[in-house]
């Protein structure tokens, strides 16, 4: 049976970390682990789940929480609460609400201090995984595409030939292989089911390019930059794995002409409608065309062929950097695999085996199966996590488990900046922070250093017998933006350059809401706490925030950013608003958001929002009106912040009702059809 392990370096010597692997965790099939009863129930959370996988299509995340629970033998004693018809919400049925989820959050605690959780959902991050194994490690390319005896036509799962035909007729009545986006086609190269000519120039030379042009690395998203860094010098290489006969048949079945016929030139720019999330202008399509005709005929005579092999060079000199400085995790698993492809292709030996340490971080096993997790949101999950427990006001009841995070989030904080001249390879500080995920990983992200820079200051005010020593002062971080990952400020129109198809505003840094109201949240609480310390930077930071949300703010009174999409964004923004001192009586910006929230509440007290408002940039509202019960938190939490309870509380009501009649007998809250997502330039990712 599969388990769970958790802080766990195992006894690989090419595996090694800067805090003991504190926030680690891993999936291991131990044989022996579980009793039959155990085992059996696991089997039917699976079997429920394939019952009803096109009702419910996200997983619930049960394997994991069903071993922690029993390990831990949590049973509810909390009576569970139901609010009547007519029957107003009274503080006391609204507590016994909140301790019986306190009480079962809290039984969900890894024994480091963090919560586990899924961050899943795209099914193409799996593939390359695969792709990558094959090539790299011989193993059969069916583990790359499954076999055609795997799933049958009508999805039963029963063994039978040409199980696959419905889908092959899918691809070739949409212009088969050659109609796949970018990304796509660039792993086809790989396996040899494409030609690296038929993709977009991705030449290692661009990495030559100096700091003071328009367009260069440095001015790049880093995610971005990161999956065109191994992957331009695999395209330099021109890599190919050997071609086999399965690879040749892939190439009859695939393509809706003969292989050797194809004009690799005319596909370059071909992608089917369903894929097209992001169109690209003719300029676009001339440029990329014209990078290819340049680099063709020059870089290839002397004496510019001298460059091929510095840039590669300098390319894969750049790929051991973030390799090294990100434990072997790299910033995800997209760049994850292909930096692990990168270094074989270069020479095997340690630098690929310490990547094969590592992929267990990215695997995640559920009753829906294995997937490839983007990458892990331990750190993430663990501060909110805690901030909800903090503001539960139970210490009494639920000191163990805040002694637990507080000290992961002080043995998760990043205590150095990248090695080396970090500057010269594309990095910024990240000193202080704190990652997505865990210490080992290294990036900085600004968001979660706020939210786990808040939790650390709320922590710091209990007694320290109840939650621990605060967190020393001088590690504290001193920079907290308002984008993401990186400082924006790279020119606008270089998002017009985005080779991808399958998104949108990724080619630089951006600023969002959620990282801005996070940083305003966390730097009015430390103000108040530390209010000698750069007080004018702080004051000056929170002022432009609030300017920030009163300029991007849309007509109708409603927020955008990467959650779905406008409950999300509105939510974090009135949170900002409201720590920055503004109100429903003095601030316009508060009182168009409440407005705009207050007009979408359905009948039964809920919200639900579709993903379809991120692809057409308005609200657009769940099939048939249904509530979601996250996005109901959401939104609710937004209007307290707005100060609807002292204007009218009947709205908040009729919520908080909803809430507390779907909460379950054990304390959790049901899975839904219409799971939360993350959707990053119309990409959708599974929110924990």
């Amino acid at each position: 049976m599969w388990k769970l392990k958790i802080a766990d370096g195992g006894n690989n010597p090419y595996i090694y970390s800067t805090n003991n692997f504190v926030g680690r965790q891993i999936w291991e099939f131990d044989p022996d682990y579980g009793i039959p009863e155990e085992r059996a129930e696991v089997e039917a959370a699976r079997e429920n789940y394939w019952k009803n996988r096109f009702q419910v299509r996200p997983s619930s995340d049960l394997l994991w929480r069903m071993q922690f629970l029993t390990e831990k033998r949590f049973e509810q004693t909390i009576r569970q609460v139901k609010v009547e018809n007519e029957e107003e919400i009274t503080y006391e049925t609204a507590t016994t609400a909140m301790r019986r989820a306190a009480h079962f959050f809290s039984a969900l605690q890894a024994s480091d201090g963090h919560w586990p959780a899924e961050n899943a959902g795209p099914l193409f991050l799996l593939p390359p995984l695969g792709i990558s194994e094959l090539c790299s490690l011989k193993n059969l390319v069916k583990k790359c595409f499954g076999s055609y005896t795997d799933i049958s036509e009508d999805g039963d799962g029963d063994c039978k030939d040409n199980a696959c035909s419905g889908d092959r007729k899918w691809i070739l009545d949409h212009g088969g292989a050659v109609s796949i986006p970018t990304w796509g086609k660039a792993w086809l190269s790989i396996l040899g089911l494409f030609d690296w000519i038929g993709c977009k120039s991705m030449p290692p030379e661009f990495w030559l390019l100096p700091s003071f042009l328009p367009l260069q690395p440095a001015k790049m998203w880093c995610y971005f930059r990161l999956v065109y860094m191994p992957m331009s010098y695999l395209y330099g290489k021109r890599f190919v794995a050997p071609i086999s006969p399965l690879i040749l048949q892939l190439r009859e079945e695939l393509h809706t002409q003969p292989y050797n016929e194809i004009n690799w030139k005319k596909v370059r720019h071909l992608c089917a409608k369903e894929d097209l999330y992001f169109p690209h202008l003719l300029i676009q399509d001339l440029v990329w065309d014209g990078i290819y005709i340049f680099t063709k005929p020059f870089l290839t005579r002397w004496p510019f062929n001298k460059l091929k092999k510095k840039a590669r060079e300098i390319t894969i000199k750049h790929i051991h950097y973030e390799d090294e400085n990100s434990r072997y995790m790299d910033i995800a698993c997209v760049e994850k695999v292909l930096c692990m492809l990168a270094s074989w292709v270069e020479v095997y030996g340690d630098y690929f085996k310490k990547h094969l340490a590592r992929l267990p971080d990215y695997i995640w096993i559920g009753e829906d199966g294995i997937k490839m997790q983007t990458f892990g949101s331990q750190l993430w999950d663990t501060s909110l996590g805690l901030e909800a427990l903090l503001a539960c006001k139970l210490t009494d009841e639920i000191g163990p488990t805040l002694m637990k995070g507080h000290d992961y989030l002080n043995k998760s904080q990043v205590r150095d900046n990248p090695s080396g001249d970090f500057r010269s390879m594309y990095r910024h500080i990240c000193k202080g922070s704190w990652t997505f995920s865990d210490q080992d990983q290294g990036w900085q992200v600004s968001d979660y250093t706020a939210e786990a820079l808040k939790c650390c200051l709320l922590l710091s005010v209990i007694p320290p017998e109840i939650v621990g020593g605060k967190i020393e002062p001088e590690r504290g971080s001193k920079n907290v933006g308002i984008s993401a990952w990186e400082p924006a400020g790279t020119s606008k129109w270089l998002e017009l350059l985005n080779p991808s198809e399958l998104f949108e505003d990724v080619f630089i840094e951006q600023q969002h809401v959620e990282c801005t109201a996070s940083a305003i949240d966390a730097l009015v609480l430390f103000k108040k706490l530390h209010p000698g310390h750069r007080k004018q930077e702080i004051e000056n930071f929170i002022r432009k925030g609030v300017q920030y949300f009163e300029d991007i703010q849309r007509p109708d009174g409603s927020y955008c950013n990467w959650g779905i999409c406008f409950t999300y964004a509105t939510w974090f923004a009135l949170r900002g608003l409201a720590a920055a001192g503004k109100t429903y009586h003095n601030c316009l910006a508060v009182r168009k958001a409440a407005n705009f929230l207050l007009k979408l509440q359905l009948d039964d007290g809920g919200w639900g929002e579709s993903y379809l408002s991120c692809l057409a940039k308005k609200f657009t509202p769940l099939e048939g009106n249904r509530f979601n019960l996250v996005q109901t938190a959401w939104t609710l939490m937004g209007l307290i912040h707005s100060g609807l309870a002292e204007r009218d509380p009947k709205p908040l009501h009729r919520a908080a009702k909803l809430l507390i009649n779907s909460q379950n007998e054990d304390g959790d809250f049901p899975q839904q059809p219409d799971h939360p997502l993350l959707i990053y330039g119309g990409k959708l990712l599974e929110l924990p």
